[in-house]
């Protein structure tokens, strides 16, 4: 009887489970698909936007890394330029530089559509704004590499008046040309097959060359060369806080270069690897080119060269061997360093914190190597390639910035008078100091802080 019980009561739990399973929708191929293409479409959306984070959070980097190679008494101003170009740059390219660099364009030079997010806001894909999400903190790097060469001497309303152009013209025209079709664009450099994969010259030289014509514009700091040429060192008063700014912009740059797939795929891991190994040997490129010269490991260059490899892997990290991010590194580190001291005794062009050489520089030596070690081979067509969008580049930026120099100099003013560089922008600019309670070492009377 007990037996009878338990079949009567199994078959009824099959029946009912039968039922239940009548009632829903039988799982397809095409439902399956669908569900997986809507998981993939999240993870690129999360992924996307954490990178975008990432890269924002390089803002630190760089504020660490300009205030510590520069003085306590300009500490302040390094800072509120750094978040003032992104403020200020954020909703010059929501309104102007997204679509110039990502709307539609027929002739390949800039894009005519996108303007203050119309594309979203006119019911467009909510993939617009992650992409902009993602672009804007490119436009904010491109931007605040200019602040370092220009430190200790640049007035603080006109930086901000650069810093809105660069963020809605300069730098986005150059990107359309590059970068274009990543969204609605199309852009004639990446036409004849430019390869810039995360931004060595589009976001590093950009800036860098910005970052020429600015200081050239606003000349020397005071007593930094004799008047018989003799070069002076004006060291930066907070060397452990340049190297916290370091590390925090190697880190974001796993946000900067995997993140330019924009989506969350497998390539993500090799151009994490390449981006580490190129770092790595810029340090130690430039360690040992110190060294050989200087007869000391010294630390501001080796800092620097750390920096130049992340500049230099940039532009060819998703095309190129982990042994060939090795030697790009290599390389960029003695050019870093080479060039930091060129600049400064030959061409005799005041930058604080070497941003020209890192950002210029290893950005144009960068995507000279994408093509060199590209993986898929390299030929002179697409070396030449890259050296015409190294060289327009140059002549775009270097001239356009230098021209807006001029007009912000003639009209808004560029420099600070002597008396107010004297004393440091904190106080003459901003009204504060950074260190309130900071005394000089009697050993240091008379150093200039």
């Amino acid at each position: 009887m007990k037996r009878w019980i338990v079949l009567t009561i199994l078959t009824l739990m099959l029946l009912g489970s039968i039922t239940a399973f009548a009632g829903e929708t039988v799982p397809t191929i095409a439902g399956n698909a669908e569900a997986i293409k809507t998981v993939q479409k999240h993870a690129d959306f999360v992924w996307t936007l954490v990178a975008a984070f990432l890269v924002f959070f390089m803002q630190a980097g760089f504020a660490m890394v300009e205030t510590g190679f520069t003085r306590a008494k300009n500490a302040v101003n390094i800072l509120m330029k750094n978040l003032m170009d992104f403020s200020m740059g954020s909703l010059a390219y929501w309104a102007i530089g997204f679509g110039l660099m990502f709307g539609v364009s027929k002739t390949g030079w800039f894009g005519t559509s996108g303007f203050f997010l119309s594309d979203f806001t006119n019911g467009g894909d909510p993939w617009t704004l992650a992409f902009w999400m993602f672009q804007v903190v490119f436009a904010a790097t491109a931007v605040t590499i200019v602040s370092g060469a220009m430190a200790e001497r640049t007035k603080f309303a006109g930086y901000l008046a650069y810093s809105v152009l660069i963020s809605a013209i300069i730098y986005p025209v150059f990107g359309s040309w590059a970068w274009g079709s990543l969204f609605n664009g199309s852009g004639w450099l990446e036409g004849i097959g430019f390869i810039d994969f995360a931004g060595s010259t589009v976001v590093h030289s950009v800036g860098g060359w910005a970052a020429l014509a600015g200081a050239i514009v606003l000349g020397p700091r005071i007593g930094k060369y004799g008047p018989d040429g003799k070069v002076n060192a004006i060291p930066g008063h907070n060397i452990p806080l340049a190297t916290l700014g370091v590390f925090i912009l190697w880190f974001g740059w796993y946000g900067f270069n995997p993140g330019s797939t924009t989506a969350a795929i497998t390539d993500i891991a090799g151009i994490a690897v390449n981006t580490t190994l190129a770092a790595a040997a810029g340090a130690v490129g430039a360690l040992l080119t110190a060294w050989a010269m200087f007869k000391k490991p010294e630390a501001t260059m080796t800092l620097n060269g750390a920096l130049a490899g992340l500049v230099a892997i940039t532009a060819g990290c998703a095309n190129v061997s982990p042994a060939s991010s090795v030697a790009i590194g290599l390389i960029a580190g003695p050019v870093v360093v080479m060039s930091v001291i060129f600049i400064d005794r030959v061409l005799k062009v005041d930058d604080p914190v070497g941003a020209i050489s890192v950002h210029g520089v290893c950005g144009a030596w960068g995507t000279l190597a994408a093509g060199i070690f590209n993986i898929g081979g390299t030929s002179l067509k697409i070396i030449g390639v890259q050296l015409i969008g190294i060289g327009a580049a140059f002549v775009w930026v270097f001239g356009a910035s230098f021209i807006l120099f001029k007009l912000v100099d003639a009209t808004i003013g560029l420099r600070i008078s002597k008396e107010e560089e004297m004393e440091g922008l904190d106080i003459g600019e901003h009204g504060n100091v950074a260190y309130p309670d900071f005394q000089i070492h009697p050993s240091a009377k008379g150093v200039d802080v």
